[in-house]
């Protein structure tokens, strides 16, 4: 009898089992193939949960709202990864990091035997947000980047009008002699857009609408302000070298101000505490040793 049953349960859960796998086999294959011939390359950690984004996306992606979508496209292209991803993998994204965040708790509260709504809770949010967080750390790091180029770029422009090129020229050969990274890259988009037919003033300011950095801004500015006004362009140039320098040394001096301050817990709670054990424990000895402790 219970060989019975237990053929039967068995027989049982392969049926249920097959049924599910035909029904999400079904919603997969009408996934159409996404083309990345001219994205950029997916990292190892993102390759085996895309299959889900897109099946997300497709099944999902009309409900979401519009003006969620609007800001993460805003997002990601201050954060250059509109070659990525669009803002409808993102959000999917998003929400199956925080189905994943919410399984692995439970399975975790599972194994330690109790429950907690806050922590299920907390783990989802975690899981929801944390493509957020990470890219906000990559455009830390991306406006750091354009900030420590941007004087260089600023003297190579600088020479290149003083010699008799027009700002097309100077870009092209700041782009040609300057550092790789972000600003080159936004630089390179600049040339693509003068020769697609915009004018000077339509493709700087869509530079500036791509970075929105503060200093990208005064730059662009008084480029435009200066072929408006039939001014110098050199000597405004001139001007923003130096005054990006400046600013860039300010930014050293208040880093190597705070590293004091920034060493203060780690003195405290690793290293003194360390120091008073290897420089007590002798005297603690002796007094062992003598009697009084």
């Amino acid at each position: 009898m219970l060989l019975f049953i237990a053929l039967a349960v068995s027989i049982g859960l392969v049926v249920i089992i097959g049924i599910c796998y035909m029904s999400v086999s079904g919603l997969v294959g009408v996934v159409p193939q996404e083309d990345r011939t001219f994205l950029d390359p997916l990292p190892k950690s993102l390759r085996p949960l895309w299959p889900l984004v897109n099946f997300v996306v497709h099944h999902f992606g009309s409900r979401f709202s519009n003006k969620l979508v609007e800001r993460t496209a805003v997002q990601l292209r201050l954060t250059s990864l509109t070659f990525l991803m669009n803002a409808h993998q993102f959000i999917a994204l998003s929400i199956i990091g925080a189905v994943v965040a919410s399984l692995l708790a439970l399975l975790a509260m599972l194994a330690l035997g109790s429950f907690s709504v806050l922590v299920l809770l907390g783990a989802i949010m975690l899981g929801y947000f944390y493509p957020r967080i990470w890219t906000r750390d990559v455009r830390r790091r991306r406006v750091a980047q354009i900030l420590k180029h941007l004087s260089i770029y600023l003297d190579f422009l600088t020479l290149a009008v003083e010699a008799g090129l027009n700002i097309n020229g100077a870009i092209q050969k700041a782009v040609e002699k300057g550092p790789g990274g972000p600003l080159r890259w936004e630089l390179e988009h600049v040339l693509r857009d003068l020769k697609s037919g915009l004018n000077r003033t339509e493709a700087l300011r869509r530079l500036d609408d791509r970075l929105r950095i503060q200093e990208v801004t005064n730059f662009v500015s008084a480029v435009v302000q200066a072929e408006r006004m039939g001014a110098g362009l050199a000597k405004s140039l001139r001007f923003q070298s130096e005054q990006r320098r400046s600013e860039r040394f300010q930014r050293a001096e208040k880093k190597a101000m705070e590293a004091p301050v920034k060493l203060v817990f780690p003195l405290l709670v690793f290293i003194f505490p360390i120091t008073f054990i290897v420089l007590g424990f002798p005297i603690a000895m002796k007094f062992v040793q003598e009697g009084f402790l």
